[in-house]
């Protein structure tokens, strides 16, 4: 069975995110850290659709206009069936996905200008596949490969001039697709033809384009790759190049033996244009999980969950120096972001979604928040 993925890296299997049960449970909560609270940081009430219920991505168009995606009705042995939000300003809404039989959808785009929106998704059959927000409802798209064995697309993203980008694999080969709104065609693919496929695109306010994942790379017509610090027990969830010398890099890492026992470490690298260094964050012990740039593409935030205190969602700040604990409101259950969007045309707006169980049971539900 293929490796299914979904932005930001955190597997989207029935049985839930990799992290020990015994480990998230009373044990895992008696020793709290120290963190300053985050009063600008607030739950928005989301519906929970299905029990089990997670969004795995959100984008914005701006104040009023967002959308986040998901799955829901997991169980230990299904799947779930896929969910897609919709904010007007004042509550997120469900839209009717009934005419699609999908597992999931795990990420979304929306364009900077006019209110475009692409989703990627999997449906029952375990096929990519990419859908157009047609004004009313969601409907799938073709694209070269579509359908066919090989064929994958894991991330989608906006680009400033309207254009969007998909990261994935056609024809045995890792690759991005590129779209103009009316018709999708692949890039030349990653040079290595044992490249593996990428997890995540990301497009830069200035219009470059990275995938990220097991690989990373730029492309511009052609591909730079740069090389990979983390290990083979280790899972890239977020890339922010801010210039060729000044990368981002954000995931966690399990030590030798994998995740059986114990609990993943957070990763945090900067690329300067010459090799990774590792960045010593707030918390150690946990994942980071998502990244993402203001207005201008300079760091900004990073979602994480923090293995000490899991009650509340625990984020990085950028202060133009280093990063700083910033924490969410706190929670009955667990707090897990997994991704960020910035909400254009606000001061600093930004949405967070995720979940608030790794497991199934008890029944994890949408969690929203929003900052400013």
């Amino acid at each position: 069975m293929r490796r299914r993925v979904f932005v930001r890296g955190i597997a989207t299997t029935g049985a839930g995110l990799a992290v020990p049960a015994a480990l998230t449970g009373t044990a895992a909560m008696a020793a709290p850290r120290s963190a300053s609270a985050a009063a600008s940081w607030r739950e928005v009430p989301a519906p929970g659709g299905q029990p089990a219920s997670r969004l795995y991505g959100v984008a914005a168009a701006g104040a009023d206009l967002a959308w986040a995606v998901g799955t829901q009705g997991l169980d230990n042995t299904s799947d779930g069936t896929a969910i897609a939000l919709s904010w007007d300003g004042t509550a997120w809404t469900p839209t009717d996905l009934s005419h699609l039989t999908y597992a999931t959808l795990r990420s979304v785009a929306v364009s900077p200008s006019g209110g475009a929106a692409w989703a990627v998704g999997t449906d029952t059959a375990g096929h990519d596949q990419l859908l157009a927000w047609d004004g009313t409802t969601w409907r799938e798209t073709s694209f070269p490969g579509r359908g066919e064995a090989g064929t994958q697309v894991t991330d989608v993203a906006a680009g400033p001039d309207g254009r969007f980008w998909a990261s994935g694999r056609h024809g045995g080969r890792a690759g991005l697709l590129k779209g103009d709104g009316k018709a999708w065609r692949w890039c030349r693919p990653l040079p290595d033809e044992a490249a593996p496929t990428p997890a995540g695109v990301h497009v830069t306010p200035g219009g470059e384009v990275w995938v990220f994942g097991d690989v990373i790379a730029r492309w511009d017509g052609a591909w730079t790759v740069i090389p990979r610090l983390l290990g083979i027990r280790a899972s890239v969830s977020g890339l922010l190049p801010v210039a060729h010398d000044d990368i981002w890099l954000t995931g966690w890492a399990y030590g030798i033996g994998g995740p059986a026992g114990k609990p993943p470490g957070v990763r945090l690298e900067h690329w300067d244009g010459t090799e990774w260094n590792g960045v010593k964050a707030p918390f150690g012990v946990g994942m980071l999980t998502s990244i993402v740039g203001d207005a201008d593409g300079r760091p900004d935030r990073i979602s994480g969950w923090d293995f000490w205190d899991q009650k509340r969602a625990h984020y990085l700040r950028w202060d133009g120096t280093a990063w700083v604990s910033e924490r969410g409101p706190e929670t009955p259950s667990v707090a897990l972001p997994v991704a960020l969007a910035r909400i254009p045309g606000t001061d600093g707006g930004l949405w967070s979604v995720g979940t608030t169980s790794f497991y199934p049971y008890p029944p994890a539900q949408n969690r929203v928040e929003r900052f400013g």
